[in-house]
């Protein structure tokens, strides 16, 4: 490998390390006393779908599956990062820093399981054939 891709390689690995971080200190951050309510939803959602094993979109639809993952999350955790006032977040970062546990949302990974299941049954209601009557 050359020392540019290296350079590049290098950031992207810092870079996925500090959007990990921020996703536990949400978690943190939807939990503390201290941080408005409207931040915390805001945060507990971001932080139970990053943290569930179920994608909303799964990843072997091309190219929308990874959409998810690589656009739509970190927008919305820089959202999320944003409505936590500044000096908790910091706080809150370097609890996550602490941490070695990252904690699982199954309730998040449930709910993302119950959207498809009823996606499925909605899609078999409406194309089901039914008999023709008249």
């Amino acid at each position: 490998m050359s020392d540019e891709s290296e350079g590049i390689l290098t950031s992207i690995k810092r870079w996925a390390r500090r959007i990990k971080r921020d996703v536990e200190a949400l978690w943190i951050a939807a939990r503390d006393p201290r941080v408005p309510w409207y931040a915390k939803a805001v945060c507990a959602a971001i932080a139970a779908y990053a943290l569930s094993p179920i994608d909303l979109i799964p990843d072997f639809i091309p190219v929308l599956g990874y959409l998810d993952e690589m656009v739509l999350l970190p927008l919305a955790i820089l959202l999320a990062v944003r409505l936590v006032p500044p000096q908790l977040m910091a706080e809150f970062r370097a609890e996550a820093d602490s941490r070695a546990d990252r904690p699982v949302s199954r309730v998040a990974a449930a709910s993302i399981v119950i959207l498809w299941i009823a996606a499925a049954i909605l899609l078999l209601w409406l194309f089901w054939p039914r008999p023709m009557t008249g």
